[in-house]
């Protein structure tokens, strides 16, 4: 259903879709995929998979609003060091994803998205992978939601640089008035139990830090964890933060009951 959030103006300060061409489809399997989701006889969203083995967990990973998945070719070599697949998926009108950026679209297309899931990665011969929600900046809002829906498929919930309100972000214009909030990323989290990590940069000035604490301290999980980057903001948490990063990844994995088996050489 269509909100006052779709409008041209509102959305234009929401979404910064980037077309891009899928690159690596000629293969079934491999360390990595392009393909596409059908959302619905229209729209399809893509998605590029990056595989370290049928056994590697895989991270189901929504990306924030300036970003495609064809960007993460390098990040991904980062968590293949520590032995984690990763599954990054485009939203509507974002790299060769077809239809339009909106709203009212982005949490609904969770639904097919989940339901697609079980055939992608049968597709990729990596059916029994275990399954973890990451999602960055405006991506919180997917992974949040699928977490919220259908916390029996996945093993843990992993949150960067997260909103608890689309509402609380002052890139949302103040003369909407008084509106309902769409997303409601805090109020989900309080009823989540799954294993959460959260990280966040202390000098974000397009989220604040304050969202991600938030967001913490919702989740009654017993096995949660913030990490509160110091020198970094939205977009520079691997510059300041690398190896704070990607070690609390990996221990969050384990403490979640999942084995990483020994990362390639």
């Amino acid at each position: 259903m269509t909100t006052v959030f779709d409008n041209p103006l509102v959305r234009s300060m929401l979404f910064y879709p980037r077309a891009a061409l899928p690159k690596y489809t000629d293969k079934l399997t491999g360390p990595i995929s392009d393909g596409t989701i059908a959302i619905d006889e229209t729209v399809a969203l893509g998605y590029r998979l990056y595989c370290q083995g049928y056994r590697s967990p895989l991270i189901v990973y929504f990306h924030g609003n300036g970003e495609i998945a064809a960007d993460h070719d390098e990040t991904a070599e980062l968590y293949a060091r520590i032995g984690l697949s990763l599954l990054v998926i485009d939203y509507r009108g974002y790299g060769w994803s077809t239809g339009q950026a909106n709203v009212s679209t982005l949490l609904a297309d969770m639904t097919p998205v989940y339901k697609a899931l079980p055939g992608l990665l049968q597709h990729h011969q990596i059916a029994n992978a275990p399954l973890f929600l990451m999602g960055r900046s405006l991506g919180s809002a997917c992974a949040i939601h699928l977490a919220h829906e259908h916390r029996d498929s996945f093993h843990g919930l992993i949150i960067e640089s997260g909103f608890t309100e689309l509402l609380k972000l002052s890139i949302v214009p103040s003369a909407l008035g008084k509106v309902t909030e769409p997303i409601n990323n805090v109020q989900k989290m309080r009823d989540i139990q799954l294993p959460l990590l959260v990280i966040h940069g202390e000098k974000d000035t397009l989220i604040p830090v304050d969202h991600g604490q938030a967001l913490f301290d919702a989740s009654p999980a017993a096995v949660k964890r913030i990490i509160r980057i110091e020198a970094a903001g939205h977009n520079d948490l691997l510059r300041y933060g690398i190896s704070t990063y990607f070690e609390a990844l990996k221990q969050f994995v384990g403490d979640s009951g999942v084995k990483l088996d020994d990362p390639k050489s």
